[in-house]
């Protein structure tokens, strides 16, 4: 299949009517598949790929438009805990090889953000890593991911604009073309870790250039939701993201459970939605079944026979 121009894909999409639904966890999958505490998830790319297409298959055939890869850690400062900081390029040109297996099959009409997440670290004054060094590791990943055949970039996850800031310089060198998506986690007190109000996050991530702003993980739809809200009260005509994570975990034998249900996380959908949200998913804990019950809640049908509103 010949490649569209670089956002070809992501303005079609957003060209079509009614909300648009996200993927769901990947690393909740491939905990259930088998992936240990302390492993990498993005090391699954080329070592078990079957695993990784079905999970974007599983999201794609439950209704999601947009699958993100499996390079949320896949930045040299995070692969590098791994001993895997060598392989930048091969393990986020093969996640994003994997994705648009899935989502560029004939008869599918999703897409393939490529997932870039935080560093680990804190920038400079505040932390030890430098700017500079956060642009270059930044970019080295946005360009495998581009190699990769990615429609758009999904930065997420941030919790300071100053790494935002500097992940998408690196985006915008490595791959200047590409549509950038960039969602913050609103977890302390409805701010970001770094102080970040909704209300900041979305006038600067827009001024930035992001074609889709929003927020993603946190503590649960229902702490996500008043975000959403003062996001669209300040920039009504923003294309607002919202990727709650399935409830509030609790510990269970030492693991993180989430314990929103399907049902739960179509209600809040709803909700999300008629708030101003365009781009609603899943973060941590959802799986296809709480994507599938949004999808149905929101009348959006399967990738590829999508239902009239």
């Amino acid at each position: 299949m010949a490649r569209l121009p670089d956002g070809g894909r992501w303005r079609a999409l957003l060209a079509t009517p009614g909300p648009i639904l996200a993927d769901g966890a990947m690393g909740t999958m491939l905990f259930e598949a088998g992936l240990t505490s302390g492993d990498s998830p993005e090391r699954w790319n080329v070592e078990r790929p079957d695993v990784i297409r079905g999970v974007h298959r599983a999201y794609r055939d439950a209704g999601s438009r947009i699958l993100l890869t499996n390079t949320f850690g896949g930045n040299r400062f995070r692969l590098a805990l791994h001993g895997l900081d060598t392989q930048v390029a091969e393990l986020n040109e093969a996640a994003a090889r994997l994705a648009s297996e899935v989502a560029h099959a004939p008869g599918s009409r999703a897409i393939v953000a490529g997932d870039i997440g935080p560093s680990g670290g804190i920038l400079a004054p505040l932390g030890e890593l430098e700017r500079d060094d956060a642009v270059k590791g930044f970019a080295e990943q946005a360009a495998a991911l581009h190699a990769g055949g990615v429609d758009v970039v999904w930065i997420e996850t941030m919790s300071a604009l100053e790494e935002v800031e500097a992940a998408i310089e690196g985006v915008h060198r490595a791959a200047p073309g590409l549509p950038v998506i960039i969602t913050m986690s609103f977890d302390t007190h409805g701010h970001t870790m770094m102080g970040v109000s909704p209300e900041q996050a979305v006038k600067e991530l827009t001024a930035l250039g992001a074609v889709a702003v929003g927020g993603n993980c946190g503590l649960g739809p229902a702490e996500l939701l008043p975000a959403m809200v003062a996001m669209h009260a300040a920039a009504p005509d923003a294309v607002l993201v919202a990727k709650p994570n399935a409830g509030l975990p609790v510990l269970e034998d030492g693991k993180a459970v989430y314990r929103g249900s399907p049902g739960e996380m179509a209600d809040y959908a709803r909700r999300l939605v008629a708030a101003g949200v365009r781009i609603v998913g899943g973060c941590c804990g959802s799986a296809p079944a709480h994507l599938r019950a949004m999808a149905d809640a929101l009348s959006v049908g399967s990738p590829g026979c999508p239902r009239v509103l």
